[in-house]
Formats: C-alpha cells, structure tokens, sequence
C-alpha cells in the first residue's frame, strides 16, 4: 500500500466562536525598511578583518603622505632662514 502524504490544508473559520483577524498583506516599502539597520548598532565600531590589507595600503599612502609634507615644509622652512642669514649679512 503506497504511503500518502499526510499533510492537510485547512482554513479557520473561527476558534472558541471568534473569527481570526485579517492580516492585511504588508507592501514593501520603497526605501527599505530602517529597522534592519539596528543589528548594525554595534558593529559601526568595529573593523571587519578581511578588510585590512586595504586599511594596511591606506596607513601606508598616509604615512607617506604626511612624511612627504612634513619633508617639503621643513625645506622650505630652513630656505627662508638661509634667506633671512645671508639678507641680515648682506645689509649688517
């Protein structure tokens, strides 16, 4: 004798004599809903890890960066002072 499934579909009619609510079906909203956003609450301050070769090239571009400009104003800075010596030389 083949096995037949035992599942059934009904539908309530009404439980205890009250008939259940109609739950209307819900739209999506067009911009997302902003609650799925708070399961982000605490994550906002952590650093994902397979994102740190790229957080390693961009210390590295910074520190360079920074390097470089402390470097030009530093030049610049003992030229005008070379500058100024060899004015206040000149007209001492």
């Amino acid at each position: 004798m083949p096995q037949q499934p035992t599942e059934i579909e009904a539908e309530v009619l009404e439980i205890d004599g009250v008939a259940p609510q109609a739950h209307p079906p819900q739209e999506p909203t067009p911009g997302g809903n902003w609650q799925d956003w708070r399961h982000w609450q605490g994550r906002a301050r952590q650093l994902d890890s397979r994102w740190w070769p790229l957080w390693v090239v961009l210390g590295i571009i910074a520190v360079t960066l920074l390097l470089t400009v402390g470097l030009v104003l530093g030049v610049i800075f003992l030229l005008v002072r070379a500058c100024f010596k060899i004015i206040r030389a000149i007209l001492s």
